[in-house]
Order: structure tokens, then C-alpha cells, then sequence
């Protein structure tokens, strides 16, 4: 299993965090309807596992359904038990690739130094998470990929949103990890629609 192709699909990773289980259908069908196929529940979330499963059995073979803010090898079991396929973590953790790539799913770890970044790349992550992006910058980012081996996948995550998606983009970034500028608690599927169509037209833009 490779992220690439999700990647080239669309390049935005929908962070859902604090979404119930109640409306993880209705915002995943929005999202899928923009072509937005990258869906993120974060573990902090109201019951994430069961939104997760959710996800799974509505979208699974249309979407890639991941869980984030992962930091433990217990929690890469449980959301492997509930149909996660892949893994994103707020932190520089090997293990935690190591215990996802076990269990065949995608690793993407978070995170801030080169030393990291190799360290992660290393235990076999698949892309890497630049988190949290609005403490660095573009210009890091393009220094970054100048020393990471080639075709090496970077995510800026945090702040990003569509208005600095053309600058990420323009340094090298694979793709967006987009946290409340996709979703945030109390919007509904149309709100979410709306979010993601301004997405998609920043990214053809840049």
C-alpha cells in the first residue's frame, strides 16, 4: 500500500478533529463529492474508533481512512482493528512506524528537524509530517528537501489553509495536512463542501 496515489489524487489530507461518529458519514460524503479521499480522525476526537469504523465501512474502498495523533503501539492496534489504513502521529516516534508498517498500513509520523526526518525515514515512513508547519516556513521546507533523499513525501500540517497552500506547494510540499480550514466542530456537511471546494480551487491555482 502506497500514499502516492492518494496523493496524486489529491493532495490535501481532511484532519477531522472533533467529529462525532453521528456525522462522520454525512462530512465524508462531502468531502469524497469534492474529491477530497484522504480522511483523518484524530484520537482526541469523541470516540474516534467508532468513527473510524464508520468511515471504513462507507468509504473504504473509495477513501483512505486514516487516524491521527497516534502515540502509542497500542493505539496503532486499535485503529488497525477498526479499518484504519493509515497512521499519522504528532511526534518523531520509530516505533510507531515500525507497528504500523507491521500491520500493513501507511506511516506518516510528524516531524521538526532533519534529524527526525532520517530517523523516521530510517525506521521506513512512507511520508513525512512537517508539524507544527506555521512554527517553520516554506523556506525550511525547500531547505529540508534539498538534503532528504529524493522523491521523499513532506506534509506541511498546521495553519495550512488556502491561502498559504501556493507558497507550501511552490517549496515542494506533496501534499496539506488541513486541520479547521476542512473542518471544525459544529459545521455541517454544507459548510464542509463549501471548505473543500476553496481547497481544491487554491491547489489548481497553484
Amino acid at each position: 500500500m502506497s500514499l502516492a496515489p492518494w496523493i496524486d489524487a489529491c493532495p490535501i489530507v481532511a484532519i477531522l478533529r472533533g467529529i462525532r461518529p453521528e456525522e462522520v458519514e454525512g462530512i465524508g460524503a462531502a468531502l469524497l463529492s469534492e474529491g477530497l479521499n484522504i480522511l483523518e480522525v484524530p484520537l482526541n476526537s469523541p470516540n474516534p474508533l467508532e468513527s473510524i469504523r464508520r468511515l471504513h465501512a462507507a468509504f473504504g474502498e473509495r477513501a483512505l481512512i486514516g487516524a491521527g495523533t497516534v502515540t502509542s503501539e497500542d493505539e496503532v492496534a486499535a485503529i488497525a482493528r477498526a479499518g484504519a489504513r493509515l497512521m499519522v502521529t504528532p511526534h518523531c516516534d520509530p516505533s510507531l512506524v515500525l507497528a504500523a508498517r507491521a500491520r500493513g498500513m501507511i506511516a506518516c509520523p510528524g516531524f521538526f528537524t532533519p534529524g527526525e526526518a532520517f530517523a523516521l525515514l530510517a525506521a521506513g515512513a512512507d511520508a513525512l509530517k512537517l508539524f507544527p508547519a506555521e512554527a517553520a516556513s516554506p523556506a525550511v521546507l525547500r531547505a529540508l528537501l534539498a538534503v532528504l533523499p529524493k522523491g521523499t513525501a513532506v506534509l506541511p500540517v498546521g495553519g495550512v489553509g488556502a491561502e498559504t497552500i501556493p507558497a507550501w506547494k511552490a517549496a515542494g510540499a506533496a501534499g496539506f495536512g488541513v486541520g479547521s480550514s476542512i473542518y471544525k466542530p459544529g459545521d455541517d456537511a454544507a459548510a464542509v463542501t463549501a471548505k473543500a471546494r476553496a481547497l481544491r480551487q487554491a491547489i489548481d491555482a497553484a
